[in-house]
């Protein structure tokens, strides 16, 4: 007879087969392993195939859509667009809605068009918070770089991208449209660099050398973290020197020496996640009242308890709340909030259940999204609805913040932090602007977050113009056409579209998805790329033979 220890192991493991039955215990990676392919970068992206995009051309017209022009103006239309080469050189009113566009007044001499027609047109988007993934969850940056790209992501900022050489390559190869892939900007950790060799950035004269280093390596800019405050002003006050651009995860293991507000006055640049914001409003704490038992290496804890944070803080309209808002709008401090990271936290039934993951997300991935002790992000190893409910009250206090900083003038922009926590690439870029309308933003707010602002964060470290971003003559041709109208429904611009239900046929149906992504003058079908997606996902399923991901 079994004895109860082991019939209790029987049946979690029964229990762990029936829930997630397409990863048994047979196909689980050993931790080890794991370890060792979460180091390693993904494989680059092959070449641009010769069906791979059209252009770009001499004289690209995109005739007839309705204008969102990333500025936060209000759409206009009809209109024609007119590309040459990889350059907007004009933007043509055409006519007036419900009145046949004379044609007459449009633009002549194309060597390619764009029927847009009943259309919406907007600048393609910029997301400046991404990682391409590894060995282990998404192998090959193929994956990544068409998920980006068939949800309009044009312009991306890797915090890190991946391995710095690695990364430096795919940046040069996608500015040559070599392969297909957003624009690619890169943004270093200290101590990063295979060929570094000053070790450990721990002092302000090893960050200064640092920061020269990653500058020669040309590099755009710093991910910070949880440096000591004279490292930090160090690495800050050369980074400015160099023209080079900064963004910081305040973590809690930092965040006691070194809140928002300590860092904003440093120089950086923008704060990416949540975290030194609340600790920079605290009320009667100058620490977080962890519980006894905290342990932040054990990711349950970690974080659980961020979200306790909820209400230890001044109270929204207080003069310390007001105070800060005030501080940043003067630093011009970039808030980049990537809610969509942590939107599992408050849901992650609903996360695990998202419409995407059976057809667009890899068993690889899927992997690393179930609860682990292995794999960062995938934390909720007895999540409870007490967990939830903190997380709900920090996302309403958080949320409050961010629409209060946009009403003064602030800069908030959209980025998406993918591949952990149920977080899919591109397609959480397209969630996290459905929870800045959540917070208060107008769409049109949001559109601006996502390409003009920023486009912004991007090249004022430089000292530049922004070279994309807004739908204007001069600027780059990256562009996203879909044909639906986002504004009545940002679901539209998911790659598995809305649901809506069809009067005519008395059942629901589909509708939606970006219809064309256009990249430097090179016209992407946006629904083909998603397709290609689809195919690398059946792939890894028949290698793995599994028919579904549970």
């Amino acid at each position: 007879m079994l004895t109860g220890q082991i019939s209790m192991r029987i049946l979690v493991i029964t229990f762990l087969i029936t829930l997630f039955p397409a990863i048994s215990t047979a196909q689980w990676t050993s931790p080890r392993e794991a370890e060792k392919l979460l180091g390693q970068g993904p494989n680059p992206a092959p070449d641009r195939g010769s069906g791979e995009g059209e252009g770009p051309f001499e004289r690209l017209i995109i005739r007839g859509g309705t204008l969102i022009d990333g500025t936060g103006s209000p759409p206009r239309g009809p209109v024609d667009i007119v590309i040459e080469n990889n350059r907007i050189v004009r933007v043509a009113s055409v006519g007036t809605p419900f009145i046949a566009i004379d044609e007459d007044r449009r633009p002549e001499n194309a060597t390619y068009e764009v029927d847009a027609e009943g259309m919406y047109i907007l600048p393609g988007f910029v997301d400046l918070h991404i990682h391409s993934g590894n060995q282990f969850k998404a192998p090959n940056a193929e994956y990544t770089y068409k998920l980006w790209m068939a949800h309009g992501i044009t312009s991306i900022r890797g915090v890190a991208l991946g391995p710095m050489e690695w990364s430096l390559k795919e940046r040069d190869r996608s500015a040559k449209n070599e392969i297909v892939a957003p624009r690619i900007f890169i943004y270093e950790r200290p101590g990063n660099g295979q060929d570094w060799k000053g070790g450990p950035v721990n002092d302000p004269e090893t960050a200064r050398k640092w920061v020269r280093y990653a500058a020669r390596k040309g590099v755009d800019g710093m991910k910070l973290g949880a440096s000591p405050p004279d490292v930090m002003a160090a690495l800050l006050d050369e980074g400015k020197k160099l023209n080079l651009g900064s963004t910081a995860h305040l973590a809690q293991t930092g965040v006691a020496q070194m809140n928002a507000v300590d860092a904003a006055r440093l120089g950086l640049g923008a704060m990416t996640h949540f975290y030194g914001l609340f600790e920079a409003l605290y009320k009667h704490n100058d620490v977080q009242p962890w519980p006894v038992e905290m342990n932040y290496s054990d990711e349950q804890y970690r974080f659980a308890q961020v979200a306790r944070q909820w209400n230890l803080i001044h109270k929204r309209g207080s003069r310390q709340w007001k105070a800060l808002l005030k501080e940043f709008k003067e630093l011009d401090f970039i808030l980049d909030p990537t809610m969509t990271a942590y939107l599992a936290s408050r849901d992650v039934m609903r996360a695990r259940n998202a419409d995407w993951h059976e057809k667009y997300t890899l068993p690889s991935q899927w992997e690393f999204y179930q609860p682990s002790r292995v794999y960062h992000g995938s934390y909720y190893y007895d999540w409870t609805t007490w967990d939830e409910v903190a997380w709900k009250n920090f996302f309403r206090v958080w949320m409050s913040f961010l629409n209060d900083y946009k009403n003064m003038g602030g800069r908030v922009t959209v980025s998406s932090d993918a591949g952990y926590i149920y977080n899919l690439y591109g397609f959480s870029t397209i969630e996290e602007m459905e929870l800045l309308q959540e917070a208060g933003f107008h769409p049109l707010e949001i559109f601006r977050g996502a390409t003009m602002h920023g486009a912004e964060a991007i090249f004022e470290p430089k000292g530049e113009k922004i070279q994309f971003g807004v739908v204007r003559a001069g600027t780059l041709a990256d562009l996203v056409i879909v044909g639906e109208n986002p504004i009545q429904n940002l679901k539209v611009l998911y790659g598995t579209g809305a649901v809506r239900l069809n009067d005519e046929m008395g059942r629901p149906e589909r509708v939606g998805g970006i219809l064309y992504t256009i990249k430097d003058g090179i016209v992407y079908d946006a629904k083909q790329l998603l397709a290609d997606v689809a195919r690398i996902v059946e792939e890894q399923k028949r290698e793995r033979g599994i028919k579904e991901l549970w």
